[in-house]
């Protein structure tokens, strides 16, 4: 299995992970997120446009994610999100309620957006083995 299949597996398996963003003050700001993710490695997550996570990815659209952590195995994930509209807006969200339905409750909401992430930087880390297990990707 290569590094990528091995990642996407990893990640899929994964409802939740914590995306950091930039706020306006240069500060980082998390939150725990539900995600959908493609075999690309890309994620997708939604968020109120009226969220602090929404007016910092307008100003900034770096973001990082940490998604795993039992076991001591994680994936830490940096990359480019960027708001999905039209024709690609809803491949990605029935990429997204395909992993979790859940997703679907907050579809009508009238700020609901939604954000791909394009992976810039990927590590997978274990660490309850000797020696530690580094996987890097991108």
């Amino acid at each position: 299995m290569n590094k990528n299949d091995f990642l996407y597996r990893y990640i899929h398996k994964r409802m939740i992970g914590v995306l950091a963003t930039f706020g306006s003050n240069g500060y980082p700001e998390s939150a725990v997120m539900e995600f959908g993710d493609t075999k690309n490695l890309e994620l997708i997550f939604d968020t109120l446009s009226t969220a602090r996570k929404y007016k910092n990815l307008r100003n900034n659209p770096k973001v990082a994610f940490v998604i795993g952590w039992e076991d001591w195995t994680t994936v830490q994930y940096e990359g480019i999100a960027m708001e999905l509209h039209g024709k690609e807006l809803a491949e990605y969200k029935k990429i997204m309620f395909a992993k979790n339905p859940d997703f679907q409750k907050w579809e009508k909401l009238a700020d609901m957006t939604y954000f791909k992430v394009t992976p810039t930087w990927i590590r997978y880390s274990a660490m309850g083995v000797t020696p530690w297990e580094i996987t890097f990707s991108k």
